[in-house]
């Protein structure tokens, strides 16, 4: 899997929406392409959220892939583009952890957020990272986060971000194509945040708890609960056991 060298853009409403358009307007797009926001001014996350992102200060884009994959095969898309993100980030020193089913992770506090969505042509993933926001932005916001600023000390060309987090999306991107969540599995399970920890798991207004037990053949949650069952849980996002639920927000 190869990705073309990005489109960018000063400001754009959000990149996977845009993107979206131009594929329902029946623009032939590549597979591999991406389109990438210096700005993003309506950034959408899954359940609804909001992902603004101010100039320069974050990274926001969205790739194509000219695929078939429906549901469940789509479900293991966004843990794959985490774990490209996360090689990408090894090489700034920083370890991130994997929160299904799309979110990655340091120390507790969300670093990046990944949404997957299917149009007829293909596949469209949009990945917001946070590279150089302060700890006082971050602060404002309504849920723990972090970004490569903050990990590293240091401010980083967003441009010269997004081109080491594409070299690793087409690997683990390629591994996906090639096998489904059997080829993410193992990686996965290593960085994965609650393995073997009681969790509750919010969908909606409905929570459902138990203990993460693992994944099953195509990436969805295993939940063990209190009567011995082990059930599968195919949307949703974890809380740990005993949290209030947070707010929406980017």
């Amino acid at each position: 899997m190869e990705f073309l060298a990005p489109e960018w853009h000063d400001r754009l409403t959000s990149t996977n929406t845009v993107l979206r358009e131009r594929l329902q307007r029946g623009e032939s797009l590549p597979s591999g392409f991406v389109l990438a926001a210096r700005e993003q001014t309506a950034g959408r996350g899954r359940l609804g959220r909001s992902w603004v992102s101010q100039p320069g200060r974050d990274l926001t884009f969205t790739v194509f892939l000219r695929h078939a994959a429906g549901f469940p095969a789509l479900l293991s898309l966004p843990m794959a583009a985490a774990l490209g993100v996360a090689a990408a980030l090894e090489e700034y020193g920083v370890h991130g952890r994997t929160k299904w089913p799309n979110d990655l992770q340091v120390s507790g506090r969300k670093l990046c957020g990944i949404l997957a969505e299917r149009e007829e042509a293909g596949l469209v993933v949009g990945i917001g990272l946070n590279v150089n926001a302060e700890a006082a932005e971050l602060a404002a916001i309504d849920r723990p986060a972090t970004s490569l600023r903050v990990e590293t000390g240091r401010e980083h060309p967003i441009e010269l971000v997004l081109d080491r987090v594409l070299a690793h999306l087409a690997v683990w991107t390629e591994h996906w194509e090639e096998a489904g969540f059997a080829g993410l599995r193992q990686a996965w399970l290593a960085r994965c945040v609650g393995l073997g920890e009681p969790v509750a798991i919010r969908d909606g207004d409905g929570r459902r708890r138990g203990t993460l037990a693992g994944f099953g053949p195509d990436g969805e949650l295993l939940l063990a609960e209190a009567d011995g069952a082990l059930r599968p849980v195919w949307s949703g996002e974890i809380e740990a056991e005993g949290t209030a639920p947070t707010p929406s927000g980017a």
